[in-house]
């Protein structure tokens, strides 16, 4: 039986990750005044407020190194890692090029609006959060008002063909986060339910996935107050 993340303690969750190895990222990086540093030798635009960073910087082909950072005293700092991120069948591309339906995972950082799964609400995770039900969608409909936003079939104003069924990925999106890719004034045809969600079996169709036991522990680390951004890339 597949027991809820937030059973294991933070101590035993971030141990399961594993160190970082890379003596890049275990050297502390000093905080930039400017809205931006460089995180992973890629560059993130830091929002007002931002405290906590996930960077996926692609390694090869549709593998990618993720780490979780956390400013901390002026200096910012990895706190766990994985080389097992994963990224779209597609490749990179830039976020203005990118289309619907390409397997192109959006290259940019990305805030995250709030977080969904299919279990209860853990106290331990202080994002917003949504748990999935059977008519939980994601509108892809390119000529829905709701496109690219979560949307219940019940309340409508959308087709399901070729929108996702949110259910149907219940493992990958057993624990996600929504990146505001083509979010806040979505354009029709570049796409979007990009999301940083547990890994399937192989490359994502867009989204950045990594394993199990990491996703759990980013979703115990984010918190609101931290404004936590998403850079993607290939540093």
């Amino acid at each position: 039986m597949t027991t809820h993340p937030h059973d294991a303690s933070r101590r035993a969750v971030l141990a399961s990750v594993g160190a970082l190895t890379l003596t890049g990222l275990l050297r502390p990086v000093p905080a930039t005044a400017a809205g931006t540093v460089r995180l992973d030798n890629m560059p993130v635009a830091l929002r007002a407020g931002t405290t906590q960073v996930v960077t996926c910087n692609r390694t090869s082909g549709y593998k990618a190194r993720v780490a979780f950072w956390r400013l901390v005293d002026g200096r910012w700092r990895s706190e766990f890692s994985t080389t097992d991120g994963r990224i779209g069948y597609g490749g990179l591309v830039s976020p203005g090029s990118r289309r619907q339906g390409s397997g192109t995972t959006p290259m940019g950082t990305y805030g995250i609006p709030f977080t969904f799964g299919r279990w209860n609400h853990s106290t331990a995770w202080r994002m917003p959060y949504l748990k999935m039900a059977r008519g939980d969608y994601w509108v892809l409909d390119n000529d829905s008002r709701y496109y690219n936003r979560f949307r219940k079939l019940s309340s409508g104003g959308f087709r399901t063909a070729g929108s996702e069924h949110l259910v149907d990925f219940g493992d990958q999106y057993e624990m996600s986060a929504v990146l505001d890719f083509n979010y806040a004034s979505p354009v029709r045809h570049r796409g979007g339910a990009i999301f940083l969600h547990v890994n399937g079996r192989g490359a994502t169709a867009g989204c950045v996935s990594v394993p199990r036991v990491m996703m759990g522990a980013v979703m115990r680390e984010l918190q609101p107050a931290a404004v936590p951004v998403v850079t993607i890339g290939d540093g």
